[in-house]
């Protein structure tokens, strides 16, 4: 694909908009690891949440989506959309909490909830669980996206790809910190909504339009049988599909798989941003935005054109024959979506591209510094140098996020699909998710249930791998209830029969987090907190309640409001958006009287009277 010299000016200027800023903040990031890693906890709630959107916003997403589309039409999309339930549950049970611990990462959250050694093992363990090898295999499936990319649109290989990456993000995220990602999350997700919007108008006016892109797939099947364009699954004539692609993420999955960005109980970069929030309203805010701009703001772009894709390449051999000199190994469902961006017009293709690298950039900074933050203040400070200064601890944090990007690199060589890659993240991440939602609530749940759950999971999930290479191939979706009910049963077992936590530990994180639920009475006893005192963090179940499912369905009927009106299916449309005018009223009640209540001044903090 040839770009213009009108499109390198675009690229360019676009780049330039996005990163400059940023510098400006290298100076007020250096001070210390707060700085750099929570951005002194003064993040308003509308920055907040634009960063998290534009994280999730990568330049494998669309790929991804896409993927999606090809294989088992929009509905499969519910493999994600199920999140929903998890992060508007984070909203109202969960943000809260987060911002009251004051903690600056969330597995700093481990030794504040337990006690004795575990604490240390499961911080220590996961730090680099999590810092280091998973973080690296998301990093791996984003940049791998930006390979495929590359190789369409310019003839790049690989390690090409990765070099020029690799140096833009390194530099920014050695030199930024977070306040320089954030400040590029929020440009960048602008910019990238223009251009995939631009995108999918392309597309779709390159098929003839939406009436004949409807028509033609309504004509066809896909593979078993596959409506493309149905937004629930056919549960009459492909069952195993309907269970895969609908039934489990809405049943199992939201709560039982820990994923990035959609973590039961909130986690990872998304609780890097609570705890960055200035205030509890910020930090609820903060989540709530980012859960309505992920759902119901960007999946129909990236969704049309992955449909317009099927009929421009219905096979793969059709996008090969399209791009002859295309390295057969990136050939994939995925790579229908850069091959689509071909009948983008001069100017716009700038725009594209200049988006799909800071899309790129703005996940890899966020992973890159969330990793070193893990990395840094979860392991190398709190086990192998504990008296530095704050400049050798910001660093170390740049050494770090060097290291962590060659890592990952590494990886891109051995991943092949953006679908695979989301299927090897869930499987590894299945059966705890369960665990990280019931520690809020449930006093009994120890340390060891923590160590016990990633370990079963990881081992189970080995095991998966090693069975299908011998040839015992067990579908994904069955693979996963093995999982969860393997690890669920190891990590209850052991909330009975293992250790439990001190009780001045309980103590002390209740009266700091004050958790609500009955899940706590023995704890609020001994702490000598009355029933009243406990009430007046203005959380309770039922108003939580309320909020998450007045918020999943308000998410839910704006995201399918819209497919419905692009499909010119205006009855369903507007019966939707009924559904939408009730829910978002409710929701926006629940909001003002959550806001209503004066947030908890955390015990530490109080004054001395």
């Amino acid at each position: 694909m040839h770009l213009q010299a009108i499109d390198w000016v675009i690229v360019f200027a676009t780049l330039s908009v996005c990163f400059i800023p940023a510098l400006f903040f290298g100076k007020r990031s250096g001070k210390n690891t707060s700085e750099f890693f929570v951005s002194g906890r003064a993040v308003p709630w509308w920055l907040a949440g634009l960063s998290m959107v534009a994280t999730t916003f990568s330049s494998d997403t669309p790929n991804l989506v896409t993927d999606i589309v090809r294989r088992n039409g929009v509905a499969g999309n519910w493999v994600w959309w199920a999140f929903t339930l998890t992060g508007v549950a984070t909203v109202f049970f969960y943000a809260r909490m987060w911002r009251r611990s004051e903690v600056m990462t969330d597995l700093e959250f481990y030794e504040l909830r337990y006690s004795g050694k575990a604490a240390g093992v499961v911080r220590g363990f996961r730090s680099v669980y999590l810092g280091f090898l998973f973080n690296c295999i998301i990093m791996a499936t984003v940049n791998l996206a930006a390979c495929k990319i590359a190789a369409i649109l310019f003839g790049l290989e690989r390690w090409q790809t990765l070099l020029l990456v690799g140096i833009l993000n390194v530099i920014f995220a050695t030199f930024t910190g977070l306040w320089g990602v954030l400040v590029i999350d929020m440009i960048q997700f602008f910019i990238k909504m223009t251009a995939v919007i631009a995108a999918a108008y392309f597309a779709v006016k390159y098929v003839g339009g939406m009436g004949v892109l409807v028509s033609k797939l309504s004509a066809t099947t896909g593979p078993n049988g596959v409506h493309f364009l149905n937004i629930l699954p056919d549960f009459k004539s492909n069952w195993d599909l309907a269970i895969a692609i609908f039934i489990m993420p809405l049943a199992v999955q939201w709560w039982a798989v820990w994923y990035p960005g959609a973590e039961p109980g909130g986690g990872s970069y998304i609780a890097q941003r609570m705890l960055a929030s200035k205030s509890e309203k910020d930090s609820l805010g903060a989540v709530l935005f980012f859960n309505i701009a992920h759902y119901v703001l960007r999946p129909w772009p990236w969704i049309l054109v992955g449909l317009c894709s099927l009929i421009v390449y219905p096979q793969l051999a059709d996008i090969q024959k399209a791009f002859p000199h295309l390295n057969p190994s990136l050939l994939g469902h995925d790579i229908a979506y850069p091959a689509m961006l071909k009948f983008l017009p001069v100017g716009f293709i700038g725009l594209m591209v200049g988006g799909l690298i800071a899309a790129n950039s703005s996940t890899n900074l966020t992973h890159l510094n969330w990793g070193a933050s893990y990395l840094v203040h979860d392991f190398y400070r709190r086990f192998l140098k504990k008296d530095a200064t704050e400049k050798h601890y910001v660093m170390v944090g740049r050494i770090a996020t060097v290291v962590l990007f060659l890592a990952a690199g590494s990886l891109v060589f051995v991943l092949d699909t953006a679908k695979d890659s989301f299927d090897i993240i869930l499987q590894v991440g299945a059966g705890t998710g369960l665990l990280y939602l019931v520690r809020w609530f449930w006093w009994r749940v120890n340390a060891w249930c923590e160590v016990n759950a990633m370990l079963s999971s990881f081992g189970f999930s080995v095991l998966m791998l090693v069975l299908r290479k011998v040839g015992v191939v067990i579908p994904t979706h069955y693979a996963l209830i093995l999982t969860i009910l393997a690890t669920t049963v190891v990590w209850m077992l052991t909330a009975f029969f293992g250790p439990k936590t001190e009780m001045p530990t309980l103590v002390k994180f209740y009266r700091k987090v004050r958790p609500f639920g009955p899940g706590w009475e023995p704890v609020r006893k001994e702490a000598g907190i009355s029933k009243a005192e406990a009430k007046s963090s203005g959380d309770n179940f039922p108003v939580a309640l309320v909020g998450w499912v007045s918020g999943s369905l308000t998410i839910w009927s704006a995201l399918f409001s819209v497919g419905n009106f692009l499909y010119g299916r205006t009855t369903y449309a507007l019966v939707l958006l009924g559904i939408f005018a009730v829910s978002g009223t409710v929701l926006l009640r629940v909001i003002n009287r959550l806001w209503a209540k004066d947030p908890i001044v955390p015990e530490a903090n109080k004054p001395i009277s």
